[in-house]
Formats: structure tokens, sequence, C-alpha cells
């Protein structure tokens, strides 16, 4: 069996770099817990975003499986764009919302089956979305393969969704859209266009993304230990990519001449 890759935390740019950022939440920003609602900001780490929000000039994005008004909520209606829901909901640099329609018969079907789902396995709870549902197993964690099973079986009669496999939740979603997909949309339009993304996730969720900026001779960091993974770089948990992004804005805001800027982050 082939080893797993030792793999080492990213770089800092240099002279000449132009990054765009894109961060997933939930295991990366912010660690997990038992419910997605009890999940806080801390407020350093909000300055911190907002510093680097202004410090790349806007090109900072949050990409995550939670509905773009969660984020807007649990970020405090922040003012940079939003992925929502893998991608299914992008709020681009100008503040508009684009999201991807889905019929309201099969998101009645979904919500029908994913309730069923739930109810056969005790412990697992089930998380509207909206046009998505997430299953999480986090209060009883030896239910995850179970729950798999069970979901792969529902999802056989819906079509047009699919799977989203994570850490201890199953989501079914829309297969239209996928976080790499985002990712996409945002390249290609300014303040991102011309830059080089730079990629943090932890979950399987993630990979999608991975391979899109792997693509696009980007960054990406893995989160964790989870293998295998396209990721080329890794940091520990949510407090090692604190570090690491505070190291990233006195990068920008000190060390490169090409991003020279005042202390506060702000141009001169």
């Amino acid at each position: 069996m082939q080893a797993a890759r030792i793999l080492t935390a990213p770089p800092l740019p240099v002279a000449g770099d132009a990054w765009a950022l894109f961060l997933d939440v939930d295991g990366t920003l912010l660690p997990f817990r038992e419910r997605p609602e009890q999940v806080t900001v801390p407020p350093p780490l909000q300055s911190l975003l907002g510093a680097l929000y202004q410090a790349l000039d806007g090109a900072m994005a949050l990409v995550s499986g939670r509905p773009i008004e969660e984020l807007q909520q649990l970020f405090g209606a922040p003012p940079w764009p939003l992925a929502g829901l893998h991608g299914l909901e992008l709020k681009l640099p100008d503040g508009r919302v684009r999201q991807t329609p889905v019929k309201p018969e099969s998101i009645k079907q979904l919500r029908h089956s994913a309730m069923l789902v739930a109810e056969e396995l005790p412990g697992v709870r089930l998380e509207d979305k909206g046009i998505a549902v997430a299953l999480h197993c986090r209060a009883a964690p030896s239910h995850y393969d179970a729950l798999l099973i069970a979901c792969e079986q529902a999802v056989q009669n819906l079509p047009g969704f699919e799977l989203q496999p994570g850490n201890l939740v199953v989501e079914i979603k829309p297969a239209a859209m996928k976080k790499g997909h985002a990712v996409q949309s945002l390249m290609e339009v300014p303040p991102f266009l011309g830059r080089r993304p730079v990629y943090l996730g932890d979950d399987l969720t993630d990979e999608h993304a991975f391979a899109t900026v792997n693509l696009e001779n980007g960054i990406t960091t893995r989160v964790g230990t989870r293998e295998p993974t396209l990721a080329q770089f890794a940091l520990r948990d949510p407090v090692d990519v604190l570090s690491w992004l505070s190291r990233l804005l006195d990068a920008i805001v000190q060390g490169d001449p090409l991003y020279a800027r005042h202390p506060t982050g702000r141009p001169h």
C-alpha cells in the first residue's frame, strides 16, 4: 500500500504574487459542533477576515455547505463574496445573489425522503437547507455507515440529486453545482480575475475545488488528516488555519511590495 504523503504548510506570497483566497467554513475556519447553529465566530477571526478582505482588494470568498443566509448571519452580513450550498447559491462581488433553480415538487420529494431516513436512525438529525438537505450523526457517530447506505438508497429515487458525504454528515443536493464550479465562477470576474487561486478546506466536499484550483496553478491546502486528497499542502486544524492566515496578512501588508499597505491593511 502506498504511504500517505507528508504535506507541509502552505507557502506565503512573494513579490509578484496576486492571490485570490477561498476559505471553507466549518472544519476549516471554525471547529465543528454537534449542531451547526452552535457555531460562533470569535471576534479575532472576524477582524482578521475583514483585514484580509481589504488587503486582497476584495479577492476573498467563503465557500461553504451552509446556505448564504446562514453565512450572512454567522459572519454579521460581511461584504465579501459567499458561495453557499456548495455553490448552488453564489453572492457575487457586486452583491448580487445567483441561485440554481430547483423545481418545488423535487424539493418536496427530497424533504420527504430525508425525513424518512432521519426517522429510521436514532440520533440522526435532519437539517433543511431549502434546496438541499443534510443528515447529521454527530450525536450518534456509529450510525454513519447506516446513514450513508440509507441515503444512497434514497437518492436513487431522486432524479437530479446526488450525495455529498462529509464529516459525520451526508448531504443530498442538486447535482448541478460543486464547490469547484463556484470558485471558477468567481475567478472569471474582478477582483478575482487574473489572480492565483488559493483554497483551504477540510472535507471531501472540498476535493472538487482542490481539483479546479490545481488546474489553475493555484495553491490547495487540506485542513486535518483526511486521505486521500488532491491538496498540495496541509494545516492541522482551525487554530493552525488562524495562525497561518495571520502570517498571510502580515506578508501582504508588510512584507510584499505588491501589497504595500498601511498597517491597517488599507491601500495608500
